[in-house]
């Protein structure tokens, strides 16, 4: 059965299946299948939530056919954990990209839209916890005991969906940050050169009267020499 994108059926008998030694290729597999349907689909809290959710009951109903001891189940459940987080880190990569390109464009980062993309991103990891907790809650008895002990060891070493999202944030506010710094050196100085701006043409116009004195003087018109006769008559009178 497909929903979310995802082959509930066919995960689901990977689980119950699945031997003590094959956790990897659980991980992997759970991974594989949750990136797939969020590349189906908006990347909303909503939409990743629903994803979340329908691969914990996959893995729920196939553990519950498990012949495997409980802690053995617990660890192939710790695998899907392990799958969903790693499919969510591309998420927050794919958030952080498209991020950067916003501010590129010199959108800041408290600009209502993007504010809102950081905002999912502080909460992609509570989001994460409280989703595959209620699924699985809501599985079999013997169940809800592996779900548990696997979801709360999770907590105490940190998702690396958690750990990203925090990195990205404070990559995008240092981003952000190092331009509006650049552009504030280039403006000032610009108004450093606004400042001196009428010097500046002073020494221009300096510059140019200096070059252009010795040509004035070379085209000034001379003036003419009085003839011998005008000499002449002007001493005789």
């Amino acid at each position: 059965m497909l929903k979310s994108g995802i082959d509930q059926d066919a995960l689901a008998n990977m689980f119950a299946e699945a031997t003590a030694r094959q956790g990897e290729a659980l991980r992997k597999a759970v991974g594989e299948a949750t990136l797939k349907a969020l590349q189906g689909r908006e990347l909303t809290l909503d939409n990743i939530r629903s994803v979340l959710k329908t691969v914990t009951r996959s893995a729920s109903e196939g553990a519950a056919r498990s012949s495997l001891p409980l802690p053995d189940v617990e660890g192939l459940l710790s695998q899907a954990l392990a799958g969903m987080d790693a499919a969510l880190l591309k998420a927050v990569e794919a958030h952080r990209r498209a991020l950067e390109q916003f501010i590129a464009h010199g959108v800041d980062v408290r600009d209502r839209q993007l504010k809102s993309a950081l905002d999912n991103l502080e909460q992609m990891e509570d989001m994460f916890f409280a989703t595959v907790g209620k699924a699985a809650r809501s599985a079999a008895e013997p169940l809800q005991g592996p779900w548990g002990k696997a979801l709360d060891a999770l907590k105490q070493s940190g998702s690396g969906t958690g750990a990203q999202a925090q990195a990205v944030e404070q990559m995008l506010a240092q981003t952000q940050a190092s331009m509006r710094e650049g552009r504030k050196a280039g403006l000032k100085a610009a108004q450093a050169m606004l400042e001196g701006y009428s010097t500046l043409v002073s020494g221009v116009l300096i510059g140019m009267s200096e070059g252009l004195a010795p040509i004035a003087q070379r085209e000034a018109p001379t003036a003419a020499k009085p003839s011998a006769s005008s000499a002449r008559r002007r001493t005789t009178r």
